[in-house]
């Protein structure tokens, strides 16, 4: 199986069957003119390195240099070095802290920032000194929530002074020759007039299995051991940033090159404050953003009632309810989610409809289709993407007719549209894509629909999109056999739809659904 895969295929059943079928259960280069500051620390202390204005910029930021060595040269054991910082998110200039474990004697941290940067994929922007390594642990578990906490000392501070808001990826590197991320936002404080790239940590959390424990399996891979929380006080397992990687990245490089204004945020920061969505154009869920909060949701559904066009550039997206516990030994807060022992959460005695299982799940039964325009349906599959309106203005310049196909961009979860579930009215299915799932036979769907503030909503249903960005550049493995051709349309069709929704309410400028659901699915 592919890396973007090898979790969730080998994820256990969630138990009962839902009431829809087939649920599964960047070092070296940095920017010109480099200046170099005291800054606080822990042992032998850190410095930041930060580029000098330029009258070059890109994508409204002082030019920045790429770099292509971003990626880890030796991940090596995990005992050799690995770390979390204290918070998910930060505005610039703020300062958080990393806490690393490490056999080394001492190691470094070097701050990319991914984006564009003719052709390259991240910049350096800042780098620590050497600090001094130690192995920290052992880590606790809550037992009866099974929720596993590194606790470990702070190793160091570190100021993100004079970073340009985006996605990074913070690489530890001990001097043992291995390394690991932690990945970090530097977020947006106003969303005004941008588009809003919106990460999914939450979603991170609930798969990282660091310590044996996740939200999907415990001891011995046990669905029935699984952790009914998932604490952000510890590493991300393997490289430290899988998720990021796979479901995300690429999707943060295409809108850098598309040279639209983007806002930066994390759904635990739309948890928040809805306010990071006020007067954006759009809002972008990326790749994999399963588990979203009911505030979360609440606060993407009134900036699409306001005029914010939607975009989701994957499947599964707002499918678990989950809530973030808020105590004094976690932060940020942990995310919690019981799934089908929702019953067992004391939460619920005194919020009796907010069970942490599925959204479509009672009490308080809330389908994301009302919301995305598609239902997740089914895991695992594997098949082609079809397209059903080759003139819909998301296809232009791709040159596709109606039927054409492009090989394994369907999978490895899906979405469609679903008559019986929670449906927009005016939605037009843009792509219809049989496939089998677990011997039922189904389909994908590509969905566009509107809304009277002229918000625009488009759902690619399939999980491979943002890896289908990848595909035949060899950038992330074999993305399952998807080529280079598959990769040129993704592109394109994301590049449409990103620059058209960057211009305002879809309705406004672009042509207005057409409604063929009853056809396809009389």
């Amino acid at each position: 199986m592919d890396s973007g895969e090898e979790q969730a295929a080998g994820t256990p059943p969630d138990g009962a069957a839902p009431p829809w079928p087939g649920r599964r259960q960047v070092l070296r280069v940095a920017a010109s003119g480099l200046v170099v500051a005291a800054s606080a620390g822990c042992g032998t202390g850190a410095t930041h390195t930060r580029p000098t204005p330029s009258a070059s910029r890109l994508s409204g930021h002082p030019a920045l240099k790429g770099t292509n060595d971003w990626r880890p040269a030796s991940v090596g054991p995990p005992e050799a070095i690995e770390g979390y910082a204290d918070r998910v998110s930060v505005r610039p200039g703020e300062t958080f802290a990393l806490h690393v474990s490490t056999t080394a004697r001492t190691f470094r941290v070097s701050a990319f920032r991914v984006g564009w940067y003719d052709g390259a994929q991240a910049a350096l922007v800042w780098v620590s000194h050497t600090v001094r390594g130690s192995r920290q642990g052992p880590s606790s578990t809550t037992p009866d929530t099974r929720m596993i906490r590194a606790g470990w000392d702070q190793s160091l501070a570190v100021p993100a002074d004079g970073w340009p808001k985006g996605a990074y990826l913070l690489r530890l590197e001990a001097d043992n020759g291995h390394q690991r991320y932690v990945p970090l936002v530097v977020r947006s404080v106003s969303a005004h007039g941008r588009t809003l790239l919106m990460h999914a940590p939450a979603t991170w959390q609930a798969y990282n299995d660091w310590g044996g424990n996740c939200l999907y399996y415990g001891a011995e891979g046990s669905y029935a051991r699984r952790a009914y929380g998932v604490s952000f006080e510890r590493p991300y397992a393997k490289n430290g940033a899988e998720k990021f990687l796979v479901y995300e990245r690429a999707a943060v490089v295409l809108a850098e090159r598309a040279g639209i204004p983007l806002a930066y945020t994390t759904g635990l920061d739309v948890h928040r404050d809805p306010g990071v969505l006020k007067g954006a154009t759009t809002t972008v869920a990326l790749g994999h953003d399963e588990y979203w909060t009911p505030e979360q949701r609440r606060h993407v559904t009134a900036a699409r009632d306001a005029g914010t066009n939607l975009v989701f550039l994957g499947a599964n997206t707002c499918f678990r309810r989950i809530r973030l516990a808020s105590d004094t030994a976690a932060a940020p807060p942990a995310v919690v989610c019981y799934k089908t022992d929702f019953t067992a959460d004391p939460y619920l005695a005194d919020h009796p409809r907010m069970a942490t299982t599925d959204f479509r799940g009672g009490p308080g039964a809330d389908p994301e289709s009302s919301l995305t325009g598609v239902l997740y349906e089914g895991f695992p599959t594997d098949a082609p993407y079809v397209v059903q309106n080759p003139d819909h203005w998301a296809f232009r310049g791709t040159g596709v007719r109606r039927g054409e196909r492009f090989a394994h961009l369907v999978g490895v979860e899906y979405d469609r549209v679903t008559p019986s579930a929670p449906t927009p009215e005016s939605i037009e299915v843009v792509a219809h894509s049989p496939l089998v799932c677990n011997r039922r036979h189904s389909h994908s769907d590509s969905a566009y629909y509107t809304v009277p503030s002229g918000a625009g909503v488009f759902a690619t249903g399939t999980m491979r999109w943002v890896e289908g960005l990848m595909a035949g550049t060899g950038l992330n493995g074999r993305n399952h056999r998807m080529d280079a051709r598959t990769g040129e349309f993704v592109t394109k069709v994301t590049e449409n739809v990103l620059t058209g929704f960057a211009a305002g309410p879809a309705l406004r400028h672009r042509p207005a659904p057409r409604e063929n659901v009853k056809h396809l699915y009389a």
